[in-house]
């Protein structure tokens, strides 16, 4: 018995080491980076995103922070700890060694008469004669009859006081760190025991496999539904135009099996009267119209009410089922919106690159999504290509507001950043009609959208004459972000979106003439970790393959290592051959003119550092009434477009300030 109490002790203690090995220094650490860890307030601080209580810190959200699966985890072990450590010490006290003087109250080397009175007086107390209690019988069985059989029998005396041992010298005894019914197979026990390992090593692995494929099967990577890419990439079309990406977006799966209800009916309709003149309805056969909208598949209708009554900040009172919904939709938006982002980004065309002009279409409608701003804002006005879109994603600003300020000839998101801070503030007040905390509100925005600067190095191994039609050449882009508060990462201002979002950028490098896109990649100025690693192997590999020298290689990753932490993005491009150029001058040496678009995902408008190159005509004019502009073509142009707020667009999360940088493609 004292055996298996013994090898069930050796198994918590072997349980516990493996648990303390690693928890302990990974608590430790966890503890000093939480207190060195300085906290910066990087979300918006206006009094708009501060209504919305994303960023409020009640007592709920301060218990779901903590309350994360780490944490808790750590929490659980240490528990775990705890409760086997007093365990362990709950066994130790039972478990104690075989002392037969002490058993029977007697000093060592007692004489012989002793040890018989002290026998009987115990034996008056524990005898099973004397005491009918279990215990006391047990008690006097195992420990006193044995201790006085032991002082009494010359050997056993001779034993033990010489050895510690009645039985004399003992052997090396081991014991095994495992549960006692793992060594006892007789009976019950191996049951249990063929249960278990039957249990732990089949059943529970099957499990886990059948629901991972089940689960696999339906959904992608990023959780969204497989039927969803499929009619995701069957709609996808070159010639989408942007103002028709939301005929698209809302044909996900996801969207269509949301219940349709008979209590939706007149919610929705109210939406319709709401929201009609976003629906690009012809008024002349408005009846028709409005009939054949209605004959559409009621998940499409529904789901185009609530995109539509989002974007134009309608303010009717949804019933709570309906609310769901609604909440739900933008809570799927930005997954199906990357995913969309992709599927236009195929390399599909008969050159293996992606369609540029229903790319800019996705990342539009993601910026007017998360802004909560209407495609028609986008209709090109008087001496503003873009519409008043980025306007409207300012803090207190309406269409109203617009109208009084473009009085005074500001009629862009820029003009109205190059303004002096008094300039501005006086222009808000006393000829847009806000207040002077709304002002300030603006004034905070401001700072947080970031200015991009795209700088563009190409290069290829062996020629010194300068890169001509046919060289292998690599590209590196070095994007920049600097904003006026200072900060690098930041979550943008999005008071309408319910939840929080991060600042997202696509960095492009297409060809608006032939609609083509070469390179595409998505930047985050959040996680500075990953875009160190990311650096750091993109350029060793890159100049082993050129043949650099080892010095040369880590002179250029620690050059790389300090442009991350200035705030910088890598976006590289490798195997791209020189084509000649296409524009009007001519061929030009092997150069060719590209579009290199880094497009806000989300975001507000971003800041121009240079006059900005618009996009072909029929990008801009989707939204305006000339069908025939929508077939003009720029000519082509080396274009950087802020993605984080597009440099023509509003972003749909992040304040984003694009820099347009005109570098050859070379």
């Amino acid at each position: 018995m004292a055996a298996s109490e013994e090898n069930s002790s050796l198994f918590l203690i072997f349980i516990l080491t493996m648990i303390a090995l690693p928890l302990v220094p990974y608590t430790l650490v966890r503890l000093y980076r939480a207190a060195t860890q300085k906290k910066k307030t990087i979300h918006c601080r206006c009094s708009e995103c501060s209504r919305s209580g994303k960023y409020r810190k009640s007592i709920y959200k301060r218990i779901s922070n903590f309350s994360t699966y780490t944490n808790l985890t750590i929490l659980l072990l240490w528990v775990i700890m705890v409760i086997l450590v007093y365990y362990i010490k709950h066994i130790s006290r039972e478990v104690q060694p075989f002392e037969p003087y002490n058993i029977l109250g007697l000093e060592p080397g007692a004489s012989e008469s002793d040890i018989k009175k002290s026998y009987r007086r115990l034996s008056i107390l524990y005898h099973p004669d004397k005491n009918p209690d279990p215990e006391a019988h047990k008690y006097f069985v195992e420990f006193i009859s044995k201790a006085y059989q032991a002082l009494t029998d010359p050997v056993s005396r001779e034993n033990y006081e010489k050895y510690g041992h009645p039985d004399g010298r003992q052997g090396l005894k081991m014991g095994i760190a495992l549960p006692q019914f793992l060594l006892n197979i007789d009976g019950a026990s191996g049951g249990v025991l063929l249960l278990g390992i039957v249990g732990v090593c089949i059943l529970l692995p099957l499990m886990i496999a059948v629901i991972y494929l089940s689960r696999s099967s339906k959904y992608t990577g990023n959780y969204v539904m497989h039927q969803t890419l499929s009619t995701y990439y069957y709609f996808m079309k070159p010639s989408l135009a942007p103002s028709k990406v939301m005929d698209v977006f809302i044909k996900a799966a996801e969207y269509m099996e949301m219940p349709v209800r008979r209590s939706d009916d007149e919610p929705l309709q109210k939406l319709f009267v709401a929201v009609r003149s976003e629906l690009n309805l012809d008024l002349k056969n408005i009846r028709t119209e409005q009939a054949k909208f209605w004959k559409q598949h009621p998940s499409l209708v529904k789901m185009e009410l609530l995109v539509q009554a989002h974007l134009t900040r309608e303010p009717i009172t949804l019933s709570p089922p309906l609310q769901r919904d609604y909440k739900h939709m933008l809570e799927l938006a930005p997954r199906l919106l990357e995913e969309l982002m992709k599927i236009a980004l195929l390399p599909r065309n008969p050159h293996g690159h992606g369609w540029l002009r229903p790319a800019i279409g996705v990342v539009e409608l993601s910026q007017n999504i998360i802004q909560a701003v209407p495609l028609s804002a986008k209709k090109a006005t008087a001496g503003n290509s873009e519409g008043i879109a980025p306007l409207l994603q300012l803090p207190h600003i309406t269409e109203a507001t617009v109208k009084k300020i473009v009085r005074k000839k500001v009629r862009t998101l820029q003009e109205l950043r190059d303004m002096k801070v008094e300039e501005r503030a006086e222009l808000l007040t006393q000829t847009g009609g806000l207040s002077a905390a709304e002002a300030q509100d603006i004034e905070l925005v401001l700072e947080m959208i970031p200015t991009l600067t795209l700088d563009v190095t190409c290069e290829t191994e062996g020629e010194e004459g300068g890169i001509q039609e046919g060289d292998v050449v690599t590209m590196y882009a070095w994007v920049s972000l600097k904003r006026g508060n200072g900060l690098t990462a930041a979550l943008p201002h999005t008071p309408y979106f319910p939840f929080n979002k991060e600042e997202n950028f696509w960095v492009l490098l297409a060809d608006p003439v032939s609609n083509g896109v070469w390179l595409s990649q998505k930047l985050s100025f959040v996680d500075e970790t990953a875009a160190i690693t990311a650096a750091s192997k993109a350029i060793q590999e890159t100049k082993e393959a050129l043949g650099a020298s080892a010095k040369e290689i880590g002179v250029a990753v620690r050059e790389a290592v300090e442009k991350v932490k200035s705030g910088c993005r890598l976006v590289m491009a490798q195997g791209c051959k020189a084509e000649p150029c296409r524009d009007e001058g001519g061929p030009c040496g092997g150069r060719r003119r590209a579009a290199a678009a880094a497009a806000a995902e989300d975001g507000n408008e971003e800041e121009e550092e240079e006059e900005e190159e618009e996009y072909d005509d029929d990008y801009e004019s989707e939204y305006s009434d000339d069908e025939e502009d929508d077939q003009k073509k720029k000519k082509g142009g080396s274009k950087a477009a802020a993605a984080n707020g597009s440099s023509r667009g509003h972003q749909n999360g992040a304040a984003a300030s694009g820099s347009e940088d005109e570098g050859d493609d070379e």
